[in-house]
């Protein structure tokens, strides 16, 4: 009795998803893409991202502390003050850093009352 074991020279390779893609840490926004990004949100009048993105750009915060930051956070008295402090939820550290006057205007703007959690 003859067993023949055929061997697939010509099987499937599979490629990984990322070939060729860069991983890793990814390059910081340039100056011109965070006004572009800037002047797009204002345009399309959607002035709670503009607050949320221009307050991710002066804290340097992670997305997570970001998007759980309140108006109180940033505005205890109704207006947005000077420096604020937040406790991050990864290390447990309180982060402080000051707030722009373009960040304090479009936090002040009445129209965002609405829009952001108290």
């Amino acid at each position: 009795m003859e067993t023949h074991v055929q061997s697939e020279s010509d099987s499937r390779v599979t490629q990984p998803w990322n070939k060729g893609k860069l991983t890793g840490a990814k390059p910081p926004l340039r100056p011109k893409h965070v006004w572009a990004v800037r002047t797009r949100l204002h345009l399309l009048k959607r002035f709670r991202d503009l607050a949320l993105f221009n307050l991710a750009i002066d804290s340097k915060l992670r997305g997570c502390d970001v998007v759980s930051l309140k108006v109180v956070d940033v505005a205890p008295n109704g207006y947005a003050v000077d420096r604020a402090s937040v406790r991050q939820r990864k290390t447990g550290r309180a982060v402080r850093f000051e707030i722009t006057e373009q960040t304090r205007q479009a936090i002040d703007d009445p129209s965002l009352a609405a829009g952001w959690s108290v």
